[in-house]
């Protein structure tokens, strides 16, 4: 009896193996037929499966489309510990199919993992939602929660991956082949369906509603937790219509013990006096049986092509990582449409579900009208130099941003503007070594700065005196700096005379590509200004009061109401664009009432997000050929019993792309352009020794396998005379 021979219709990621014989069971009394789907031979319990993952593809897509973004406006990471942590969890997504598919196959079975691993999941859910809320806790409270959460989900999303597509399969006959082919295929296009609908709508939930008065994280998270649940409560809805098989045993357990054996057995007979065999896998033939021997050696010739596999993941995965983070310092308006910066993730998997037909119809078939022997090792190394010239455009893009962005003050520098508030003109002198001008110059009344002006400083920290002059006066003035910091010199009216004050301009102001503003009022009254219908407002206090930074959505602001003690008054500020940072100066001058004088303290983002659409279709295309293709080519080379251990190993190779990210994140320490390059040379690299790999790979076919195991076996047999033995089983 040929053990692996037993489910070979049955579509499971992890086919059950057992070395030794079972006893034939009882014949049983007929059961009644599961009910069909309008008189077809379609299971109606595959509906329910096939919503339940439409939801929970939503749930993962939608919460790990937002999850950069969390990390480094909410949480305040710096964006290489955003990227780390983000793919730290994407590679434990991977990872833990693993766990899950031991559970279903040795202990509880497809449905209840499923069912209890379901559970797990909306947990985490839950968990991670309460941490984005701002008003439960501190940081910390904030950090653990979101931790914790996204622990659970990825031993949630990770455990059930293996089950319910196989649990499906277990749903049909074995003679409706037909109807469980076209089930993947509609049970995938829910997978699609999933991802590009919530990577298009959570974003908007994120940036577009506001709560608390910021972006609304909570309902990001919230909504996809609701989808998880309704995700468990469809699945158990089937629950007795389902077709349950009891599990059997895990073959990826088998293929482990088998090479283990393998190895040490071939260890303990090293003398020179025992004849060689063939293979290294041959001295398991004492306790395996030869056709189990023979698929490992299938698997392990493929398993070594997957070695260089991981590099390529590590470039696709981060589009929901450091793209996401270089689309936030891009102008995001599109004349028609503007978008979230992490938005740009749909063009992914809608771009996958026009290029897959688009290459199988036309691109492949035109190939190979022109004589080109086009094979699958081929499309998978064309795939990686797609992607190595996606990183490439990715560069380009980040340098053309970092040439529009402001410098940034190195060392002992600072970064200084004057702002002159007085009735007349004022030549600014700083009073040092070189007593230089800050502007050649005399600043005019309401100058608008052209740039900051950059000064050294001799130490960390340093006392900068300044000589004002004004009319025919002269003041000198003290003011305190630190290093690495921007600085605005307010010059204004002191009766008679005028006076200064050095407001500090801080840092990384802007955040998701939204505009800052901020006020000096000149006022001799407090103001109260309301920038939007969502209770944000600002109280800038009287004669010269400066306020914090306020974030506001860009758009035009023609009429921005404002209030005094005793008057009410509009302020238009006009167009506030993408990333830019504004200072206004409420002033009274005119016998118009209060006017708003409007600098820029940093200016807008220039370069249009529509110049990541190359990138995107690169790396897309690239995705296509390369997946696609090498599942496809991984799944014609191996047996079938060994089909479920390759889709773990493909899994566990995306896993590591994941760690090769976080790391590169945490100890390369370069500068984001010169990273995708290093990705870029990497990748390329790596495709050069795929490519060496795949010339001396000799593609076999599936009748070859059994042929192959029917010659070695008198060998083998042969050469188990006179070994060692001991502590074996045969």
């Amino acid at each position: 009896m040929n053990p692996f021979q037993k489910n070979e219709s049955k579509e499971t990621f992890f086919s059950p193996v057992s070395t030794e014989e079972v006893p034939p069971r009882p014949p049983s009394l007929p059961k009644k037929p599961p009910p069909k789907i309008c008189g077809s031979n379609y299971p109606l319990s595959i509906v329910f499966i096939v919503v339940n993952e439409f939801c929970e593809r939503f749930s993962y897509y939608g919460m790990k489309a937002v999850l950069t973004m969390y990390f480094l406006y909410f949480l305040h990471w710096n964006e290489d510990t955003s990227t780390s942590i983000y793919h730290a969890f994407s590679s434990l997504c991977y990872f833990t199919p693993i766990l899950g598919a031991a559970i279903a196959d040795s202990w509880l079975g497809k449905f209840k993992t499923i069912m209890y691993l379901s559970l797990v999941y909306v947990l985490g859910h839950v968990i991670k939602s309460l941490g984005a809320l701002p008003i439960l806790g501190g940081h910390m409270v904030h950090t653990v929660l979101s931790l914790v959460g996204l622990s659970l989900i990825a031993l949630g999303t990770g455990g059930i991956k293996p089950c319910v597509a196989a649990f499906g399969g277990d749903q049909f006959e074995k003679t409706d082949e037909e109807e469980r082919t076209r089930y993947f295929s509609v049970f995938y296009l829910s997978i699609n369906a999933g991802s590009l609908i919530s990577t298009f709508v959570t974003p908007m939930l994120r940036g577009d509603v506001q709560c608390f008065g910021e972006d609304c994280y909570a309902l990001a998270f919230g909504v996809p937790g609701l989808l998880m649940l309704t995700a468990l409560v469809v699945f158990a809805m089937g629950s007795k219509m389902y077709k349950k098989t009891p599990p059997e045993g895990n073959i990826a357990i088998q293929v482990v013990k088998c090479i283990w054996f393998a190895i040490s057995n071939r260890f303990k007979n090293r003398s020179g006096n025992i004849p060689k065999r063939q293979h290294w896998l041959d001295w398991a033939a004492e306790k395996y049986p030869k056709q189990l021997i023979m698929d490992v050696k299938a698997l392990t010739r493929i398993l070594f092509l997957y070695i260089p596999l991981p590099m390529f993941w590590a470039l696709l995965e981060q589009q929901g990582s450091r793209w996401t983070l270089q689309a936030t310092r891009m102008n995001r308006n599109l004349g028609f449409i503007v978008l979230q910066p992490d938005q740009m993730q749909v063009l992914n998997p809608l771009l996958v579900l026009i290029f897959i037909p688009l290459f199988d119809l036309v691109i492949y078939p035109l190939v190979s009208k022109c004589g080109i022997n086009f094979s699958s090792l081929r499309k998978m190394a064309v795939g990686m130099i797609l992607a190595c010239l996606a990183f490439a455009v990715v560069a380009v893009v980040e340098i053309k941003i970092n040439e529009m962005a402001p410098p940034q003050p190195g060392p002992q520098e600072i970064f200084l503007q004057v702002l002159n508030l007085a009735d007349d003109e004022v030549k600014v002198t700083v009073l040092g070594d070189e007593n230089n001008s800050l502007l050649p110059e005399s600043i005019k009344s309401f100058q608008k700065m052209p740039h900051y002006s950059k000064l050294h400083l001799k130490t960390k920290s340093q006392d900068f005196h300044f000589h004002l002059k004004y009319h025919n006066l002269s003041i000198y003035t003290e003011h305190s700096v630190e290093e690495k910091n921007w600085y605005s010199l307010v010059i204004r009216e002191d009766g008679k005379s005028i006076s200064s004050i050095m407001v500090k301009d801080t840092e990384n102001i802007t955040t998701n590509g939204m505009t800052a503003v901020r006020f000096v009022n000149t006022l001799h009254k407090k103001v109260n200004i309301s920038l939007s219908t969502e209770d944000i407002s600002l109280n800038v206090g009287e004669d010269y009061g400066v306020s914090a930074y306020r974030t506001v959505q860009i758009g035009e602001y023609p009429a921005v109401h404002c209030k005094t003690e005793d008057d009410d008054f509009s302020l238009n500020l006009g167009l506030l664009d993408f990333g830019a940072a504004y200072l206004f100066i409420i002033t009274n001058s005119t016998n118009q009432g209060p006017q708003a004088w409007k600098t820029e303290d940093i200016p807008a983002n220039k370069i249009s997000i529509a110049w990541q659409l190359p990138q995107y279709v690169l790396v897309t295309a690239g995705e296509v050929m390369f997946s696609v293709t090498g599942l496809e080519f991984s799944y014609s080379q191996a047996p079938f019993s060994m089909k479920s251990v390759l889709q773990a190993a493909w899994l566990f190779t995306i896993g590591v792309g994941n760690f090769i990210v976080l790391a590169v994140a945490q100890f390369s320490g370069l500068v984001q352009w010169a990273e995708f390059i290093l990705f870029s040379c990497l990748l390329l690299l790596v495709c050069l020794i795929f490519s060496i790999m795949g010339y001396y790979y000799i593609p076999l076919k599936s009748e070859d396998i059994q042929d192959l195991a029917n010659k070695q076996s008198p060998h083998i047999q042969e050469n188990m005379i006179n070994l060692d033995t001991k502590n074996t089983k045969l």
